[in-house]
Parts: C-alpha cells; sequence; structure tokens
C-alpha cells in the first residue's frame, strides 16, 4: 500500500518544484481529500522513505520547508521543466517576428508530452487538481502552436490534428474557430460553415449559449468570402484576414505589455491559497460572454497584493498576449476608470492622440481591443465593483484578478479568496527569513511575544524584522517589550515609508454610513476603544448604545466587512493587539476633540 502512496508523494514534489507544498496539501493527495488523523506522521515517513530509495545525492534535493518540502530541481531537468522552457522561448521568438522560429519551439515542447498526464498516479484529487491543470497547459499550448502554423500559410498540414482535437473537445470554441479558417484557406468552405453550424447546435443545447465573438467574426468572414468566386487566393494575399488569426500571430503586430511588480519570495503559509488561485487562473471555461474574475480580500497589510502578484506570476505564461497591472489606490487615494483607461489602451496599442476623449468610447475600445486575446489584467486595491467594472477586459480568455479590503460582491462570478492571518508557523518563518533564522531560534519566547503583538499580520512582521535588521544591537525581547509597553504601539511599526496605521486608517475611512436610525459603526469602533476591549458583543453593545440587538449587529458588521473587527465565533467579535491599540487612538483623539476626560462609556 506504502508504494504507490510514496508515488503520489513524489508527484505532488515534482509538479510543485522548487515551491514549498505543505504537509497538509500532500496528504489531501495521498488520501484523496480525506486524510486519516495520523496523516501528517504518516507523510513524513513516505518522505524518509523516498529520501532512502533515491540515494544520498538524489535525495539531498527534498528539503525539508516549514510547512512541508520542497524538491530543487533545475529547468531541464524534468519533462515539465524542458515544456515551460521551450513554451517561454517560443513567446520570446514570436515576439520578434520569428513565428517559424517560434511555432518549431512549441512543437518540440508538445513533443514532450505522453498521453493523459499523471495516468498512473493513484490519487483523484491529484489529478483533478494538478492533472486538469497540465491538460489546459497542453491545449492552449496547441492553440499557440496552430496560431503560429495559420500565420505562416501551412493550414493544410494541421487540418487532420485539428479535426482529431475538435472531435475530443467539440465545445473548444478557440480549436473550433482555428479548425474553421484551416478548412477554409484549404478551399473547404462548406465544411468550415457546416462545423459552425454543428458548433452551434451544441452550444445552445448544452450551454444554452450562443457562439461567442471570435466564433462569430470568423464566419462571418469565410460567409463573405463564400460570396465571391470560389478560386483560391493565391499564397501570399492569405485569404482571411489578418484579424482571424489570434494571438501568436498578434503577437508580432500588437505590443505585449507585460507590467507585473516583482514580489519578495512567496512565504510557505501561503502555498495552499497560492495553489487555488493559480488553479482557478488557469483552468475551466466561463460561460460565452464573461470573464474569469479572482478577487483577493482581507484586512490592509494582510499580504493581498503579495499573494495576487505571486499567482499572477506563476501564470503568466498562459497570458499569452500579456498582463496589465494598475494600483487602483484603495479608499484613501482611488483612481478612476478615467485615469486608468488611457494607459492601458496606451499600452495595447493605441496611439495616444487616437485614444477617445469621452469615456465610454473609451471602454468601448477597450473591450474591442481586449476581446479574443488571452490577457492577464490585475487590478491591485480596488476599493469598489465601480472602479473594477470599466476595466474588465472584453470576453475571450482573458483572467482578471483583484485585491481589495471589501469582498466586492457585487462583480457577478467573481470566486472571492479572504486572506486571513498569518499563524504562528508562518509568522516565524517571515520573521526568520527577514532577521534570520538563528537570531529567531536565539530568543523563541520573544519572538512569540513579538509576533503576538505583530497578530500575524504580515506587514507588521515585515516591519518589526526590518527595525531589528537595521538595529543588530537590540534584542528581539528589546522590540517586543516596546510594542506591548508603549502607549501607541502603533508608533512602533513604522519603518521608512511603510506603516501599520496607514492601512488602518484606510480601512476605517472604507466604513459604511449607518442608515436612518442605525447605529454610527466608527462611534461603535471608538467606544470599544475606550473600554478597552478584546471582545464585544451584540448584546454589549446594544446596551453601550441603547439601541436593539439588531441595530448593534448592523454596525459590528460593517466593522467586520472593512477588518476592523475579526469574524464572530457566536456572537464574539474579536479585536486582535493591532486593532485594540488602533480603537483605542480613535478614542483618545475623539476625547481630545471634546476637550473632555479620556473617552468613555458604560457598558
Amino acid at each position: 500500500m506504502s508504494a504507490p502512496r510514496q508515488r503520489v508523494v513524489m508527484a505532488a514534489l515534482l509538479l510543485n518544484a522548487n515551491r514549498v507544498i505543505s504537509v497538509d496539501r500532500i496528504a489531501e493527495y495521498v488520501w484523496d481529500g480525506a486524510p486519516p488523523p495520523s496523516a501528517a506522521a504518516t507523510v513524513r515517513t513516505y518522505v524518509m522513505r523516498l529520501r532512502q530509495s533515491l540515494g544520498e545525492i538524489a535525495s539531498a534535493r527534498i528539503l525539508t520547508r516549514a510547512p512541508g518540502y520542497l524538491l530543487e530541481l533545475g529547468e531541464h531537468e524534468s519533462d515539465l521543466g524542458q515544456f515551460t522552457a521551450r513554451r517561454r522561448r517560443a513567446a520570446e521568438l514570436a515576439g520578434r517576428g520569428d513565428l517559424a522560429g517560434s511555432a518549431a519551439e512549441l512543437a518540440e515542447a508538445l513533443a514532450l508530452w505522453r498521453e493523459e498526464p499523471l495516468a498512473d498516479i493513484p490519487s483523484q484529487t491529484l489529478r483533478d487538481v494538478e492533472g486538469r491543470y497540465l491538460q489546459e497547459l497542453r491545449l492552449q499550448t496547441m492553440e499557440l502552436r496552430f496560431d503560429a502554423e495559420l500565420a505562416l500559410l501551412r493550414h493544410a498540414e494541421i487540418v487532420p490534428e485539428l479535426v482529431r482535437l475538435v472531435r475530443r473537445h467539440p465545445l473548444r470554441e478557440a480549436l473550433v474557430g482555428k479548425l474553421m479558417l484551416a478548412l477554409f484557406r484549404s478551399g473547404r468552405q462548406s465544411e468550415a460553415l457546416d462545423l459552425y453550424r454543428r458548433t452551434r447546435v451544441l452550444l445552445v443545447e448544452q450551454l444554452g449559449a450562443e457562439p461567442g465573438a471570435e466564433l462569430r467574426e470568423v464566419h462571418r468572414r469565410i460567409l463573405s468570402a463564400h460570396d465571391r468566386p470560389r478560386t483560391p487566393a493565391p499564397p501570399r494575399e492569405r485569404p482571411a484576414p489578418a484579424r482571424a488569426a489570434s494571438p501568436a500571430a498578434a503577437w508580432a503586430r500588437r505590443p505585449v505589455p507585460a507590467q507585473l511588480p516583482s514580489v519578495p519570495l512567496p512565504l510557505s503559509a501561503r502555498s495552499g491559497e497560492l495553489v487555488r488561485l493559480r488553479h482557478f487562473l488557469t483552468t475551466g471555461s466561463m460561460p460565452a460572454g464573461t470573464v474569469a474574475t479572482a478577487v483577493v480580500t482581507g484586512r490592509g497589510g494582510v499580504g493581498k497584493s503579495a499573494l495576487a502578484l505571486h499567482a499572477a506570476h506563476a501564470v503568466r505564461g498562459s497570458a499569452v498576449d500579456g498582463q496589465l497591472y494598475a494600483d487602483l489606490g484603495g479608499a484613501g487615494r482611488p483612481l478612476t476608470a478615467r485615469t486608468v483607461l488611457p494607459r492601458f489602451l496606451a499600452d495595447l496599442g493605441v496611439p495616444r492622440d487616437g485614444i477617445p476623449e469621452e469615456e465610454s468610447e473609451r471602454e468601448s475600445l477597450y473591450r474591442s481591443l481586449t476581446s479574443g486575446r488571452r490577457l492577464l489584467v490585475v487590478l491591485d486595491n480596488a476599493s469598489g465593483g465601480a472602479q473594477v467594472r470599466p476595466l474588465i477586459p472584453g470576453s475571450g480568455g482573458s483572467r482578471l484578478l483583484v485585491t481589495s479590503g471589501r469582498r466586492l460582491a457585487e462583480l457577478e462570478g467573481a470566486r472571492t479568496l479572504r486572506l486571513g492571518p498569518l499563524d504562528e508557523a508562518g509568522s516565524l518563518e517571515l520573521l526568520g527569513g527577514i532577521i534570520g533564522p538563528d537570531r529567531v531560534d536565539a530568543e523563541p519566547q520573544a519572538a512569540r511575544t513579538l509576533l503576538t503583538a505583530c497578530a500575524g499580520l504580515p506587514l507588521a512582521i515585515r516591519i518589526a524584522g526590518t527595525r531589528l535588521l537595521e538595529r543588530p544591537h537590540w534584542s528581539i525581547g528589546h522590540l517586543a517589550r516596546r510594542l506591548t509597553e508603549a502607549p501607541r504601539p502603533l508608533d512602533e511599526l513604522r519603518a521608512g515609508d511603510l506603516g501599520v496605521r496607514p492601512r488602518l486608517d484606510a480601512d476605517h475611512a472604507g466604513l459604511r454610513r449607518p442608515g436612518p436610525g442605525g447605529v454610527d459603526p466608527a462611534e461603535v469602533f471608538t467606544a470599544l476603544g475606550a473600554a478597552d476591549l478584546s471582545w464585544v458583543s451584540r448584546c454589549r453593545v446594544a446596551v453601550m448604545f441603547g439601541c436593539s440587538e439588531e441595530q448593534a449587529e448592523e454596525a459590528l458588521d460593517a466593522l467586520v466587512e472593512a477588518n476592523l473587527l475579526g469574524a464572530p465565533t457566536g456572537d464574539r467579535y474579536p479585536l486582535d493587539a493591532l486593532l485594540r491599540a488602533y480603537a483605542r487612538e480613535r478614542a483618545q483623539a475623539a476625547a481630545l476633540r471634546r476637550h473632555d476626560a479620556p473617552f468613555m462609556r458604560a457598558g
């Protein structure tokens, strides 16, 4: 029984080469989503046996890294690594206009594949997660090669392969469109039109949707040519207009933006969230007319932007038409689409003097330029759905990744990933990565006290680590005492242009106002600071403000929505150390404004 499970462990390590994969994630794969209580210990045993069977040199590649393991592997030491390298080389060649070289590289990459990936691995969960990702990556790469071959007028050569693929994937409109174009250019217009009719019937019957804009455009252009005499066009004239050839041909004549900022090394504590986000951005298809959208949400400083950018870098190979990025400024200094769209349009090749003045015309042009392309659009620090909607790309394979302090439930169809604070192991890993693990190991209790004061907030931990790094004569215990004993602990969490307080100010500024007769959430938060509470209930707030419990709950939920309270457990809403410190500051400021004794409400 153990040998097949060891193969699952090895497959999980190989598929996540050079990235930490947690013991919990490995256990999910090994026991197909139902690990026993002893799973963690058993996984460690399997890894030990793997090391023994691999021998001394190879086993040294499997490193123990909290909260799991990392397999060190060179890019050319695995088929998947070589595949990725050749795909990247193909994109570079296409960007320089060498479509023949690009097509050859893609063909070499695809030659590395053998049947269905992971078919002999006894884990349905692993096949569902990683196998589907690999299958989608292979299909996208095949589509890129077909685009390059069509641009090189090799339509007749690719018809048999396309016919076989369309039979296996009859609802994949990108493949259908390429086969239609290849048939048309080979003088088989009636077959191309018949394929469109059959595909439309399938889409309507099985999905309840008409063909997408790109497939309809291919059909329209074939119909237009079909009305003319059926004399095959000379090879250099290319019967189908350039627009019918999609992304690979577009590389040679349209700008390919690559705007993703760099990010620090990923945390193993976030590996599970990173896998889920990457999986959504690279697998599955959306109904016609929609764009796959993911929203990463959580409080300010929790690491939303870092996680989103790690995921974006991980999947950028599938965004063959490039990546667009904009920091929308959050609630404090929000940027509107009127400011962002001109830059996006210019990045997509529109001359500055060709950008429309009218906002609605800009949005229409943006959707037209992005329709039918595979772009990755990353919108960081969004404050609301209205800010995001004009920047959603046109349908046809693009992905949208948004970070926001709010859930953005108004974005229909968006998948939401809520990011919470780091646990103790993740916090220790982050601090050790900044100041060195030896320094943390020398003061383990002081490090835990420091991290408790930072409440698992990555921004706070980074600032604390930066201060210790800049002051090697400080002990961890010294900074921990400053954080726990200072009257204003947030003053200690500043380093350069970084600070925890501005993030909390932004969350506070985003508090929604109460309805008529409601209780102001900002006043409730101030009252919590005056009472220095570590948790509160709706009953207590009702007593403090002389309101109904329903009104109290409405105010408390607004604070949770603004990330100024933790989600309730039962009827207890928690405030961590940072939120308590910030609430006390708000209470002190309110007291000073009223020229009164320190503000306190009975309760």
